[in-house]
C-alpha cells in the first residue's frame, strides 16, 4: 500500500522537491490527538517522499515516548512497524527523569539542524501540543526556582492536585483550562512560572511564529469513532502486557518519576498494584482519561491556525504529501 501510494505521489514529491526555494529549512509536523493514527500517517509519508525523490526521517514529539521502556503504554511503534524510516528523540531518558520542554526543545532543534544539514526533511510526529510549539516556534521557557519548586511539590504531595489546580484556574485560567485537573507536575510549573515571572504561564506562549519553514497536517475523526478508537486501544495495551511492563518499569524507579509515573495507563495500573483499582477499573479508567485528554488535545490544536486539516479517508496519504510540498 505504501509502494503503491509512492508511485502515486512521486511526481508531485519530484516537482516540488526541484523548486527553487526547496526544502532545505522546511519542517513537516504531523500533529492531532491520541489515536488519531499520526505514526502511521508518518511513516507512509516518509515512504512516500522518499518514492519521489526527498529524504523524511520522523522526529518523535510524544513526551512519553522519550522515555525507555514506555511503550505499550503509549503505543510506540515497535521497530518493525517503522517501515525502515529512522525515527529520533525515542527512548532517550530513563522513568526516573522528571520532563523538561526546555530540554526537549534543544535535543529536537539539534536534531532538526543535522536532518537538514544531511539533506533530510525532519517530520515532527506526536500530540505533545507544548512539545511540537517548543520544537517550531520561537519559544523561551523560564527558569526555575529550587525552593519555590520544592514547595510546591511538598504541597502537591500533601493536599493532593486538585487544590492547586484551584489555585492556577484563578492566577491564570486559560493555563488551568488547558492542564487536566490530576497533572500535578504540570500544574506545579505552571505556578511556579506565574510566581517566578508575575505574568500568566500561558503568556509564555506568543503568537505563532516559526523559526522554520514549517507545515503542520493534522489528522482527526469524528469523535464517537475516535472514542471507540480509544476504548479498543487500551484494551488492547492491556492484552499486550501493560501490567507487566509497569512491573518492570516500576522496578526501574518508575514510582519516583514525577513525570513517568502519571502517565496515562501507567497511573492505572501502578494504582492496581496498591490495590486500588481492579484490572478491569484502571483498564475502564485509562479509557476515561485518555478520552479527557484528546478533548484537550484537539482544542490545543484546533487553535493554531496554521495546521491544516485532513479528514481520513482513502486519499488521506496523497493530500498529506500535497500539504507537506505545498
Amino acid at each position: 500500500m505504501v509502494a503503491m501510494a509512492g508511485r502515486a505521489t512521486g511526481d508531485a514529491a519530484s516537482a516540488a522537491a526541484s523548486r527553487s526555494r526547496g526544502l532545505t529549512d522546511r519542517v513537516v509536523a504531523v500533529v492531532g490527538p491520541t489515536a488519531a493514527g499520526k505514526s502511521a500517517l508518518a511513516v507512509r509519508l516518509a515512504a512516500a517522499l522518499l518514492a519521489g525523490g526527498q529524504r523524511a526521517e520522523i522526529i518523535n514529539a510524544d513526551s512519553m515516548q522519550l522515555y525507555r521502556g514506555m511503550d505499550i503504554g503509549t503505543a510506540k511503534l515497535r521497530p518493525d512497524e517503522r517501515g525502515g524510516v529512522p525515527h529520533h528523540l525515542l527512548d532517550i531518558w530513563p522513568v526516573t527523569q522528571p520532563a523538561s520542554v526546555a530540554d526537549y526543545q534543544r535535543l529536537a532543534r539539534d536534531r532538526i539542524s543535522e536532518l537538514h544539514a544531511r539533506g533530510v526533511l525532519p517530520l515532527l510526529v506526536g500530540g505533545s501540543g507544548l512539545y511540537v510549539r517548543a520544537a517550531l516556534d520561537r519559544l523561551d521557557f523560564p527558569g526555575t526556582d529550587p525552593a519555590l519548586r520544592a514547595a510546591l511539590e511538598n504541597e502537591l504531595e500533601r493536599v493532593g492536585p486538585e487544590p492547586l489546580h484551584q489555585r492556577l484556574a484563578v492566577a491564570d485560567p486559560a493555563a488551568a483550562a488547558a492542564i487536566l485537573p490530576s497533572n500535578g507536575r504540570r500544574i506545579v510549573r505552571a505556578l511556579e512560572v506565574v510566581a517566578i515571572t508575575g505574568r500568566p504561564f500561558t503568556a509564555g506562549l506568543p503568537s505563532y511564529d516559526a523559526v522554520y519553514d514549517a507545515v503542520q497536517i493534522g489528522i482527526d475523526d469524528d469523535p464517537a469513532a475516535l472514542d471507540q478508537r480509544i476504548d479498543e486501544r487500551v484494551a488492547h495495551m492491556f492484552a499486550a502486557g501493560l501490567v507487566d511492563e509497569v512491573r518492570t518499569l516500576e522496578a526501574a524507579g518508575l514510582r519516583t518519576g514525577r513525570t513517568a509515573s502519571r502517565a496515562l495507563g501507567y497511573q492505572q495500573v501502578l494504582a492496581m498494584l496498591d490495590g486500588m483499582l481492579t484490572e478491569a477499573e484502571a483498564q475502564a479508567e485509562t479509557a476515561r482519561a485518555t478520552r479527557r485528554f484528546v478533548r484537550r488535545q484537539r482544542s490545543w490544536f484546533r487553535r493554531d491556525p496554521r495546521v491544516q486539516w485532513l479528514a481520513q479517508g482513502a486519499d488521506l496519504l496523497d493530500r498529506a504529501v500535497q500539504v507537506a510540498l505545498s
